[in-house]
């Protein structure tokens, strides 16, 4: 470890040569890295479920639990290796508290607070969603504040403003079904497979965008969003249309929800003056909604962040980042903090 870092209430000195581990098993990933400093990603590694939850069409909760219970040691090894550093270097432990499955995340806050008891370090509670908004920031640490940060998954779908690390507002979010939400019942309907944001990409890049003018609904209204209503119109569309071409629908779905989320986004960004827009979550890894947001971003003279695919998605490394500026502001979390499966984003 570098230097002594203290645990409990003490004071903790937090700089560019703080070594985070971070821990995510908050649903199906099991995934373990190294971040210094907040930002510079020394090791990150993902162990995916996904074979194992395809089968069901969805995750398992007890399957996702057992399963981090198998894979998270190895993880976490394996992350420290391809470091290159000793685990006493390591200055503190970060983990997802919540949101997600109860049994999963528990899983990973026991690995963690044992590991930060064994190594004398101080342990971090991290919230899932808050971490999310640092996913753009690895890749691009130059990024400008204040952003707004359209945060896109499957459980989620949230407006936030930064406008300093740490410190964050909430704009707007969906008021029924979140956008990955959506995507994964449009492709369970559809029969494309899943996960049902990738399926419901694939099948739309052989169909037209404009061949079917579904819903956009609140376009226009506030930065709230909903997607119950269109998932609703697709499937009675389709209900209707029994020969429509599943391409077509699957691209014109597509294009209802990416245009509701970048006008909503842009409209966030003018109201807060935002200098810049980012994306976060596992639906910004869909290639129609990075294209939309740049396109947006040059033509309303913002900057553009888009994490790379592998931080869209569940990771540690942003679990990590997000630990070391709760522990730079905050200091060490109690260690009777539990697993809160339907924890919330704080608006300050």
């Amino acid at each position: 470890m570098s230097g002594d870092v203290p645990t409990g209430d003490d004071a903790v000195a937090v700089d560019s040569d703080t070594l985070i581990l971070g821990i995510e098993t908050s649903c199906d990933e099991t995934a373990a890295a190294l971040v210094m400093g907040g930002f510079d990603v020394v090791s990150s590694v993902v162990s995916s479920q996904i074979e194992l939850h395809a089968t069901f069409g969805g995750v398992v909760p007890e399957i996702a639990s057992r399963a981090h219970l198998e894979l998270l040691n190895p993880v976490i090894a394996r992350a420290i290796v391809e470091a290159g550093v000793d685990e006493r270097r390591i200055d503190a432990v970060a983990c997802t508290v919540g949101p997600g499955l109860i049994g999963a995340l528990l899983v990973g806050v026991s690995a963690a607070k044992a590991l930060a008891l064994a190594w004398d370090v101080p342990f971090v509670a991290v919230n899932h969603l808050e971490a999310h908004l640092y996913a753009a920031l690895l890749d691009d640490p130059s990024m400008e504040l204040p952003v707004v940060v359209l945060l896109v998954s499957g459980g989620h779908t949230l407006l936030v403003e930064m406008r300093e690390f740490g410190h964050y507002r909430l704009l707007g979010q969906t008021i029924d079904d979140a956008a990955g939400e959506a995507f994964d019942k449009v492709a369970r309907f559809l029969g494309l497979g899943y996960p049902g944001g990738p399926a419901v990409e694939r099948a739309a890049m052989d169909g037209d965008p404009a061949a079917i003018a579904f819903p956009r609904a609140m376009r226009n209204d506030g930065l709230d969003v909903s997607f119950s209503g269109l998932k609703t119109a697709v499937m009675n569309h389709v209900r209707a249309n029994p020969d429509v071409d599943t391409a077509d629908v699957a691209a014109s779905f597509q294009a209802a929800v990416v245009d509701v989320l970048v006008v909503k986004a842009c409209r966030a960004a003018a109201e807060v003056g935002a200098v810049g827009l980012a994306l976060g979550g596992g639906v910004a890894a869909n290639s129609t909604l990075r294209e939309a947001v740049l396109d947006a971003c040059t033509a309303d003279g913002l900057r553009g962040y888009l994490p790379s695919r592998s931080m869209c998605t569940d990771n540690a490394a942003m679990i990590a980042a997000a630990g070391w500026h709760r522990l730079r502001l905050d200091g060490p979390s109690a260690l009777d903090v539990g697993a809160t499966p339907n924890l919330r984003l704080a608006s300050e």
